[in-house]
């Protein structure tokens, strides 16, 4: 797909997430890339450094699985279901390296709360299902659905799932809860690509990828779906309810 944009020579590609900025950056020096990724940008290639990117691409370097995030929510999945004991961790396989830092956040914070982690892996649909079989069997209480292009392609299919068996789950972005899911916590997709926008429309006007440098993102948002959670048998605490950015109802 990208060799086809390459070819009508297009006049800037926008690429994201990883996979989608990586085949771009290997299929052309020209055109101008703009990419959204949650990893290290210099450590995939993507530029030469976060202030001075050198080359044909820039863009945003935004945080889903990074600085303890997995840990703030299952934090946060407790408080909303202080009775959960044990709770599984959704992971994507294919995904390592996040599904590695998942893992390794929420066993960690799970073991200072004293609660119970199931690390369940799943990489397409009928995984998916699959897996819901597992929790149910299991007992679980509650879900952590862990960062993943994939999970957030068939954020409806979990949303549905984990209504129909009353599994309370925390996910990384708004669209979750947007899609029927209980609660995320992580960083505003619409703001990255409100950049990725802005960005667009400076190098449509002349500027180069080169000079502009790649922006952080450092701000989360909480969401939660009130409908869902009364649909769910839960009550939100005050406390709780006072820190979401927003309240879906």
């Amino acid at each position: 797909m990208i060799a086809d944009l390459v070819r009508r020579q297009v006049a800037v590609i926008v690429a994201s997430p990883t996979p989608a900025a990586v085949a771009a950056k290997a299929a052309t020096k020209t055109v101008p890339i703009l990419f959204g990724v949650t990893d290290d940008p210099v450590k995939l290639g993507l530029v030469a450094s976060l202030a001075r990117p050198g080359g044909n691409a820039t863009g945003v370097n935004f945080y889903l699985a990074e600085f303890g995030l997995s840990a703030k929510r299952l934090g946060l999945l407790r408080e909303l279901v202080p009775q959960a004991t044990r709770i599984a961790a959704l992971v994507n396989p294919k995904n390592a390296e996040n599904a590695a830092a998942v893992t390794r956040d929420v066993t960690a914070a799970a073991s200072a709360i004293g609660v119970q982690i199931e690390v369940v892996h799943a990489s397409d649909k009928q995984e998916i299902e699959a897996a819901f079989v597992t929790f149910v069997r299991n007992r679980i209480d509650a879900l952590l659905v862990g960062t993943d292009p994939f999970f957030y392609s068939r954020r409806v299919q979990l949303a549905t799932l984990t209504t129909r068996h009353a599994i309370p789950a925390v996910y990384t972005v708004r669209e979750y809860p947007e899609a029927g899911g209980l609660m995320s916590y992580g960083t505003s997709l619409k703001e990255v690509y409100q950049q990725l926008g802005a960005y667009a429309v400076r190098i449509l006007k002349g500027e180069k990828p080169a000079d502009l440098p790649v922006v952080q993102t450092n701000k989360f948002e909480f969401v939660i779906n009130l409908s869902t959670a009364r649909a769910l048998g839960l009550s939100v605490p005050p406390s709780l309810l006072a820190r979401a950015d927003e309240a879906i109802d």
